[in-house]
């Protein structure tokens, strides 16, 4: 009787592509496009501020420097940092 030749193959470690560090990158990349998105909301431009509309009302609240300009700039540095974190070579 011939005995067969049988490989045992060695479990890898790790099989997944990405390490810890992406995770991390990913979730800090979340978390700003999260705060970028959450910036941008408010009320609208007839908003009063009990919260009712009213077409003669204008509220500057619209053209702040925190939605026009900051809330922007988060969302697409998110999006930089998730470009990164996929980019980023794992070390394992």
């Amino acid at each position: 009787m011939a005995q067969k030749n049988r490989k045992t193959e060695v479990p890898a470690e790790n099989n997944f592509y990405f390490g810890k560090a992406n995770y991390k990158w990913m979730l800090i990349g979340l978390a700003l496009i999260f705060a970028g998105f959450l910036l941008m909301l408010g009320s609208g431009a007839n908003t009063t501020p009990e919260g009712n509309f009213d077409p003669n009302y204008w509220n500057d609240g619209i053209f702040s420097i925190l939605r026009i300009r900051i809330a922007p700039f988060l969302v697409i540095a998110g999006f930089a940092v998730e470009v990164y974190a996929i980019l980023r070579s794992s070390k394992s």
